[in-house]
């Protein structure tokens, strides 16, 4: 399903069925009284994370996964999430394969049976404890409701006007959009236990430690290594640098393409191969690109690699053989995170201040426009911006091709 018809049925679906599931919740809570959820809070004995719909945030939440894990030793470990982002979790290594259970959103059929599956799969779980991560999103809301978890923490609105997701989340964590949404995380993971008003009203910790590399088979690296010298025999024995100009669900996230085109001219003329990543979905756009480069340096090594990655495996495979990282505010950036690979995002329509990936080996641009950032969790992330993003456009290639020619003087070479 496209992002406007989720929006849809999350606003006129999950609206009625928020108030109706609330006017539900305070009947039961009224004729069982609190003694259930007391006892869940002290010793739980299985958790969910519903974290359905961002692939990047499932790396930015490891910090909570991590916490989780030290705070209740004791308790299972589940995730609700779309199939399609459920690769990224199992690299990572922060929950059972066993226990991850995850939504198709390709159809609305496919929605409804794999959402029915998945309730089915934790109240069999009998988890205590659902953490909504998602951003007053109110399907993920009902879901901590239908897991039959009696402890459902997840982010409030206080008393802002609209964003109603009904009052069954009986954990509320006020969100504040002046802290990474990191932290954010781990505030959700430390309610599950706090007694303060609000929630998250708790001594700071540290959140700023990256997420571990993953450990990839080496012969995947190798094997990548091969592909791209074999179909690729022009960019032997050259620096590769990874440009992803695609925006995603989210065009406004992209920087223009002429933009990516300057800098990609400047790096081929310093000797570097280029080679633009994306999904299928971006071909036409990579080819573009692609076009306007050789157009000014024919014998430029620049190769279109959209969907040439079969995985997200093999993505970051792809990352361990490349030099550099240049990449609009999305996945690939936050998966650059579990590599050694030094990267560059430009963010704009999105805030580094919440959204920068945890490692050292990462750089943002970002401008500072007065409109900027205008993709909230206060508008759903959809921006009133008329396509023209001045806060991207403004980024000078040239300052980009400067850092770029840094990173890639600090980064050595790879067999």
């Amino acid at each position: 399903m496209n992002i406007q018809l989720q929006r849809w049925i999350d606003r006129w679906v999950g609206i009625p069925l928020c108030a109706a599931v609330s006017g539900l919740n305070a009947v039961t809570r009224a004729l069982r009284g609190p003694s259930r959820e007391v006892a869940a809070t002290t010793a739980p004995r299985a958790i969910v994370v519903i974290l359905l719909s961002e692939m990047g945030s499932l790396v930015l939440a490891h910090d909570m996964f991590a916490r989780l894990k030290q705070r209740y030793p004791g308790a299972e470990l589940h995730a609700l999430l779309f199939r399609k982002n459920r690769e990224i979790l199992d690299l990572m290594k922060v929950v059972d394969p066993a226990h991850v259970h995850t939504v198709h959103d390709k159809s609305l059929s496919g929605l409804l049976s794999s959402l029915w599956k998945a309730i089915a799969e934790l109240r069999r779980a009998r988890v205590d404890v659902a953490i909504d991560c998602e951003l007053f999103s109110r399907i993920s809301s009902l879901l901590s409701f239908a897991s039959g978890a009696p402890v459902r923490v997840g982010f409030h609105r206080h008393t802002q006007e609209g964003l109603y997701r009904g009052s069954h989340i009986n954990r509320p964590v006020p969100y504040n959009p002046y802290h990474h949404i990191s932290a954010q995380f781990l505030a959700l993971a430390r309610a599950i236990d706090s007694t303060a008003v609000p929630k998250s009203k708790l001594p700071m910790v540290g959140t700023n430690k990256p997420p571990p590399h993953v450990q990839l088979d080496g012969a995947l690296v190798q094997g990548i290594a091969q592909r791209l010298a074999q179909d690729f025999p022009a960019i032997a024995g050259k620096p590769l640098v990874l440009v992803y100009p695609g925006g995603g669900i989210l065009p406004i996230r992209a920087w223009p393409l002429a933009s990516y085109t300057t800098l990609c001219e400047g790096l081929v003329a310093d000797g570097c191969a280029v080679a633009v990543i994306g999904l299928k979905d971006d071909q036409a756009l990579a080819q573009q690109l692609v076009a306007n480069v050789n157009q000014a340096y024919p014998a430029g090594p620049v190769i279109d690699l959209t969907g040439y990655t079969r995985s997200i495996s093999e993505l970051l495979a792809l990352f361990h053989v490349a030099r550099l990282l240049v990449t609009n505010d999305g996945g690939p950036g936050q998966f650059a995170a579990l590599t050694p690979i030094w990267t560059l995002m430009l963010f704009g329509p999105e805030t580094p201040a919440l959204y920068a990936p945890h490692t050292p080996k990462c750089h943002s641009f970002y401008s500072q426009w007065p409109c900027s950032p205008c993709l909230t969790a206060y508008n759903h992330r959809s921006s009133y911006c008329d396509g023209d993003n001045q806060c991207l456009k403004v980024i000078a290639p040239a300052t980009v091709l400067a850092k770029a020619r840094e990173c890639l003087a600090e980064t050595p070479v790879t067999a």
